[in-house]
């Protein structure tokens, strides 16, 4: 790990101009994927920003009647919030799907929608990679691809995003509220936040310089049956091949969201449209112009049998799907 300053922000405004200002900062939370990246020398920050005292932990009802989650509220206080069991039960089954209990207490919302691709051309510092550096190629396209994405790929990336709570808060229509450098802030609907790769594929999102998740909002309670599931190569901590997250409603309609296949989590409202008619037209019309490779080809049908067992499970429970 190579040597870096470090200062503890005042205020989140202070914290992104701190950034924002000093050229190779990093924010630093949680710190579960940056300091991996970090030790490997994947990630080199000269200086990093501790945002933990800024008073970003707290989850609060909106006057909309959804919630208002703070961009530092742990995984594990997120998933055991009993409104957030209640109302919004597919976010809980996507966090507890997700890394381990000792990594789901210090991994932070914000933080969780910010992590890098578990790529491992991107983690090889000896292979080229387009998101790790810039124009170096990608080692992935004609090597071992069978984790990686078949969804908002092209010929620069072909990495997917790896978190499970994203794939849960795309189904949720949730929103990232962010403050720049200036002290302005806005709000950024989570189907807009992370990028594809079509160019700049070193670019995870459409994050500013210096500019720092404070929260993430959620709307009113969709009700419905929350379902979540995950295919992974094995039983717990690991990333997956593919996962949906779905609310289904009791007269079978309902919306999905897939993980595991793209540069950010795949929703597709035409998708939601054929939910009625089953998961083979849903996934259908979901995976249209999937680019696959020979390794990975096999998660365009594995996201048809993946949304056909969340679909049969939502019928167990009593909806209609």
């Amino acid at each position: 790990m190579r040597a870096f300053t470090y200062e503890r922000a005042s205020s989140p405004a202070a914290a992104a101009s701190a950034v924002a200002g000093t050229k190779g900062a990093k924010f630093i939370a949680g710190g579960t994927n940056l300091i991996d990246l970090m030790k490997i020398e994947v990630e080199v920050p000269t200086h990093l920003v501790d945002v933990n005292g800024l008073g970003l932990d707290e989850i609060s009802e909106t006057e909309e009647g959804g919630l208002r989650i703070g961009a530092l509220v742990s995984n594990t206080a997120l998933a055991a919030d009993q409104r957030v069991r209640r109302d919004y039960g597919v976010l809980t089954r996507a966090i507890v799907a997700g890394a381990s209990g000792q990594l789901r207490n210090k991994a932070t919302t914000g933080g969780n929608l910010l992590q890098r691709t578990r790529c491992p051309y991107f983690y090889d510092t000896n292979q080229p990679c387009n998101k790790r550096s810039p124009d170096s190629g990608c080692g992935a396209l004609h090597g071992y691809s069978r984790q990686l994405g078949i969804m908002g790929v092209s010929d620069q990336c072909i990495a997917t995003y790896p978190g499970d709570m994203a794939v849960a808060m795309r189904v949720l229509d949730a929103v990232v509220e962010t403050v720049k450098p200036d002290g302005m802030t806005r709000a950024i609907p989570i189907a807009d936040f992370h990028r594809t790769w079509e160019s700049a594929p070193e670019k995870d999102n459409v994050l500013e310089a210096g500019e720092l998740i404070t929260a993430v909002t959620l709307p009113k309670p969709l009700g419905g049956t929350h379902l979540y599931r995950k295919v992974r190569d094995r039983a717990s901590y690991a990333f997956a091949l593919v996962s949906v997250a779905a609310v289904i409603q009791p007269d079978g309609t309902g919306r999905f969201a897939v993980g595991g296949i793209g540069a950010k989590p795949w929703r597709s409202t035409a998708a939601d449209a054929q939910l009625r008619n089953g998961a083979s037209a849903a996934a259908q019309v979901l995976t249209q112009g999937a680019k696959t490779t020979e390794h990975n080809a096999f998660k365009v049908p594995l996201v048809e049998r993946t949304l056909a067992a969340v679909l049969a499970e939502a019928r167990s429970k009593g909806a209609a799907a």
